[in-house]
């Protein structure tokens, strides 16, 4: 029979992390309950709703899908982080210019998730914005200014380059 508790050796938001963890706790759970990183929310528990997103080595992953046990060498990058280090600050300032958020639930997975895709570089079109963003749900904008956002970012960062 295995261990119920497990060491962990994480590097969160650039910072090393060691931790005792319960084998069953979920990546956003740890983040939120032993680290404060409350950001992630814990929605659908599902992994439907991508409230609970957050990076892992690079990749946007749901939070609430993922064992903390598993996270045990890996880099996690939470909203706090990305936030923090300036990497989406035009994202965040398109979110409010263009109200695309309202309640804030779902915005720091938008946030991940959106920036995931522009880190791809170009501009993506409408339709690749949407079908990028599909797995994070949003009860109050209707997604329209959310799209736009994204959008309007996609173009400054492209003209940047030029």
């Amino acid at each position: 029979m295995s261990e119920r508790f497990h060491e962990v050796a994480v590097t969160v938001n650039g910072e090393d992390v060691r931790e005792r963890v319960d084998a069953r706790k979920t990546l956003v759970d740890f983040l939120r309950e032993e680290l404060a990183l409350t950001g992630s929310h814990v929605g659908c528990e599902q992994g439907v709703c991508g409230a609970c997103s957050v990076r892992v080595d690079g990749v946007v992953v749901r939070g609430c899908l993922m064992l903390a046990v598993q996270c045990d060498g890996a880099r996690v990058d939470t909203i706090e982080g990305v936030a923090d280090s300036g990497e989406i600050a035009d994202l965040q300032q398109a979110f409010i210019a263009r109200n695309a958020l309202q309640c804030g639930y779902c915005t720091p997975g938008m946030l991940l998730t959106a920036q995931e895709l522009l880190a791809r570089g170009g501009v993506p079109s409408r339709k690749q914005i949407r079908a990028h963003l599909s797995g994070n749900y949003c009860r109050c904008t209707g997604y329209q200014a959310i799209v736009d956002a994204v959008e309007a970012v996609a173009k400054t960062r492209a003209e940047a380059k030029r």
